[in-house]
Parts: C-alpha cells; sequence; structure tokens
C-alpha cells in the first residue's frame, strides 16, 4: 500500500481545513509558517500551494503570497448552480447502483454527522458531513463524477461552513439527511434527484444569508 507523498499530506491537510472553513476566504498562507508548522522546507509547501491555486482553491495575490479564495455573491450563486446539477445527478445515479457497502458507507457518515451534531461539535460536523456527501459521490460507482463533485464542495467549503453558527444548526442539518437519505434509498432515480435539489436549495438559502 502506497503512502502519500509530503506534498500530498500537506495539500490534503489544508484542503480540509479550507473545506470545513477552518481557513476562510481571503486568508493568506504563508511558506514560512506553513513550513515550520509541517516540519519540512518550503519546497514542498510551494508545490502545495501550487497545486492547490491550480485548483482554484487559493488564488494568487498581486504581492507575494497565496490567499483562500474569495467569490463575490454572484460568482458563488453561479458555482452553487452548477454544484446543485452535480449533486443530484450524483444522487440519481447513486440511487440506481446502491449495494450493501455503499448504504453502510452512507449510514455510517450519516451516525458520524448526528454524533457530532448531538454534541455540538462543530468542527468535528463540519468534516462529518463532507463524509457524508462524498459517501454518496463514490455510492456512484464514477470516480471521475466524484472527482467533479468533490472539487465544487472543497471550493463551497468555507462559505457553506458559516451557516453553521448555533448548536441547533447543526441539530437541523443532521436530521435534514433523514430524507434524503430515505429518498435515495427509494433506489427511484427522480426522488433522489429531486430530494437532493431540496436539500441543496435549502442550504444555498442559508449560506447567501451569512455570506
Amino acid at each position: 500500500m502506497t503512502t502519500p507523498s509530503t506534498v500530498q499530506r500537506i495539500e490534503m491537510v489544508l484542503t480540509e481545513e479550507i473545506s470545513v472553513g477552518e481557513l476562510t476566504p481571503g486568508v493568506r498562507l504563508d511558506e514560512a509558517r506553513l513550513a515550520e508548522r509541517f516540519g519540512v522546507s518550503r519546497t514542498p509547501i510551494r508545490e502545495a500551494l501550487n497545486r492547490l491555486t491550480a485548483q482554484g482553491i487559493l488564488v494568487a495575490g498581486e504581492k507575494r503570497g497565496v490567499f483562500v479564495a474569495e467569490y463575490s455573491r454572484e460568482e458563488l450563486s453561479q458555482i452553487f448552480e452548477a454544484m446543485h446539477e452535480i449533486e443530484a445527478a450524483c444522487a440519481r445515479i447513486a440511487s440506481q447502483r446502491l449495494n450493501l457497502l455503499s448504504r453502510a458507507e452512507i449510514e455510517h457518515a450519516q451516525s458520524e454527522c448526528l454524533a457530532a451534531a448531538q454534541s455540538g461539535d462543530r468542527a468535528g460536523y463540519l468534516r462529518a458531513n463532507e463524509a457524508f456527501h462524498m459517501a454518496i459521490y463514490k455510492a456512484t460507482g464514477n470516480p471521475y463524477m466524484a472527482e467533479i463533485a468533490t472539487e465544487f464542495r472543497r471550493r463551497t467549503g468555507p462559505f457553506r461552513a458559516k451557516k453553521f453558527a448555533t448548536a441547533q444548526d447543526l441539530i437541523d442539518s443532521a436530521e435534514s439527511h433523514r430524507d434524503l437519505i430515505e429518498n435515495i434509498f427509494s433506489e427511484d432515480s427522480t426522488t433522489a434527484s429531486n430530494g437532493m435539489r431540496s436539500h441543496m436549495t435549502a442550504s444555498f438559502v442559508q449560506t447567501l444569508k451569512v455570506n
């Protein structure tokens, strides 16, 4: 079994921190501080930052340094519009290709969401929520679709994270997964797709209120 390279490890950590809102839009990432944090030279840090910049997760500043990407409300609306379509497609395809393993993975991810929400663990819930959606992507059996969906989720992570301001927000979000799971497990592609559209629309409305 291969292990991630140093660059990949740094990239994965930073991506997760951005996707759950620990690194917020507009924050500058300092090479020297990151090198000290990860205990490496600046070379792998620079390569990881370059890779994230190429993905649009980070942007280069006018002066030296890179920053977590920021979007206008119009840009964010356009990104979410595309994300809605991809998420709905993932739910539709997942409902058609469900097996015992994918069902178990989705259910496990939901149990993690509920546990984090009930304990008021915001950071834990954000990570569990990402895992929940990625379990749905994986259930499509299409790694290319899963990759595209994951990219949009990473880009919007810092913006979506802002809507979870209270413990009740976490609980409400976790509870909203119940209907979505029921729709996907119905194995009716139209029901699954419509269920995801409703779920994403509610999420988008909440996100715009706080951004």
